[in-house]
C-alpha cells in the first residue's frame, strides 16, 4: 500500500498543474480493478484530469470521471503518439500506466514530467522520468 501514499503525495503536490493519465490499453493481462481504482483516486484527487487510453496509437481522450476502459489482446504499443499530445497539449505531468514494454522514437524531445505506474512485480528500467510499482 505505500504506492497509493506516494501516489497521492505526487497528484496533491500537483495540484493547479496540467495532468493526464494514459493508460496502455493493448493487453488484457492487467489488473483491470487496480486500474479502476487508480481512475477513481486521479478522479477525486486530481478531477481536471484527462484520461487517455492508448496502445500503438491514442484509442480515447477524456476527462478522468470517465472509466469505460477498452484493452486489446495485441499487445503491440508505443508511446510516442501519447507523449507528442502531451507535449502538444502542454501537460505539466503525464502518469502511464503499463508494464513499459512499448515502443517510442529514441529522437523524441519529453518536455514534461513522467511517472511511470507499473501493474507489476518485474519493474524494468524506464528510459526517462520516475518508476513507481503500482502492484
Amino acid at each position: 500500500m505505500k504506492w497509493h501514499k506516494q501516489l497521492l503525495t505526487k497528484l496533491q503536490e500537483r495540484s493547479g498543474k496540467k495532468i493526464a493519465l494514459a493508460i496502455d490499453t493493448s493487453t488484457k493481462q492487467t489488473n483491470a480493478l487496480l486500474i479502476q481504482n487508480i481512475v477513481k483516486l486521479f478522479g477525486e484527487v486530481a478531477p481536471h484530469s484527462l484520461l487517455v487510453q492508448a496502445d500503438f496509437k491514442i484509442r480515447n481522450i477524456t476527462p478522468i470521471k470517465e472509466d469505460n476502459i477498452t484493452y486489446y489482446t495485441h499487445g503491440k504499443s508505443s508511446y510516442t503518439e501519447v507523449l507528442e499530445w502531451a507535449d502538444q497539449e502542454k501537460i505539466d505531468t503525464l502518469f502511464y500506466i503499463t508494464d513499459v514494454t512499448g515502443y517510442f522514437y529514441e529522437e523524441l524531445k519529453v518536455n514534461c514530467e513522467v511517472f511511470w505506474l507499473v501493474p507489476d512485480e518485474f519493474v524494468p528500467k524506464v528510459p526517462f522520468g520516475k518508476t513507481i510499482r503500482v502492484a
